[in-house]
């Protein structure tokens, strides 16, 4: 398998941001990391093996990405509106930088993929809803795409920057035929488990399989039984698993 340890320099966030790729052709794939993960948890915990069949043959190569979740979402000192404008500088960071490096690496200049456990389930739809000519295909596991989740559940008021990125209120909102045509073309999975740990991501879950429904939007809402659990065990199961039903 072809590995390479990579890191460029970020003028929107002022440091370095490491990066590793997995593969040597196929569609990119971007991966957020789980809460407080690294750009090398993916592979630390099996999934590029998990899914090594599709990287050795072309279909896809993985480039997994630095968080940047402790300066934002998870920032426990800052007010959710901060946390909101923390991330809205990872979110430059992420389309400005990193997806044209990839570009530059990989001389793929076609739609992507993007996909994460847990919190980068969040971060995969809410990059993908808001650039979907960036990412074409979303695999998302075990996520919570409601903010007030980073809020300690509490409403977060009238804060357009909050609640631009919580997917579970926007997508609702978003009646842009650019945007809702770009949607019905891409591929969409969300998959959560049903047992231990998942609990907290339900209700986001299904309020965004409703929000598709109802705008009709060909999106796969996945849901796995009451003993598949929060955790690598089943995201290593789930994730080849869904690779060999799309498009690649």
């Amino acid at each position: 398998m072809h590995v390479e340890f990579l890191s460029h320099w970020s003028g929107n966030l002022g440091r370095e941001m490491q990066l590793n790729r997995y593969g040597h052709a196929g569609i990119p794939v971007v991966v957020f990391a789980s809460s407080g993960g690294s750009y090398s948890e993916y592979a630390d915990f099996g999934m590029i093996e998990a899914c090594r069949e599709f990287i050795d043959t072309g279909r896809v190569q993985f480039f997994t990405l630095t968080s940047y979740d402790q300066e934002s979402w998870l920032a426990e000192w800052k007010s959710i509106h901060d946390k909101a404008e923390a991330h809205r500088a990872y979110e430059r960071y992420v389309i400005e930088e990193a997806i044209p490096f990839i570009k530059h690496k990989t001389n793929w200049f076609d739609g992507m993929m993007t996909t994460g456990c847990s919190m980068g389930a969040y971060h995969a739809v809410n990059f993908f809803l808001q650039h979907p000519d960036v990412f074409t295909k979303v695999v998302a596991l075990s996520g919570i795409y409601d903010a007030r989740f980073f809020n300690n559940n509490q409403d977060y008021g009238q804060d357009d920057v909050v609640y631009q990125n919580s997917p579970a209120d926007y997508i609702w909102n978003q009646n842009d035929g650019w945007f809702i045509d770009r949607y019905r073309q891409a591929e969409i999975i969300v998959c959560t488990g049903l047992g231990d740990w998942e609990q907290d991501g339900l209700p986001s879950f299904y309020n965004l399989k409703h929000a598709c429904e109802d705008k009709q939007i060909p999106a796969w809402f996945d849901e796995w039984g009451g003993d598949v659990a929060h955790d690598w065990v089943w995201w290593r199961q789930q994730m080849p698993y869904f690779l060999a039903q799309m498009n690649l």
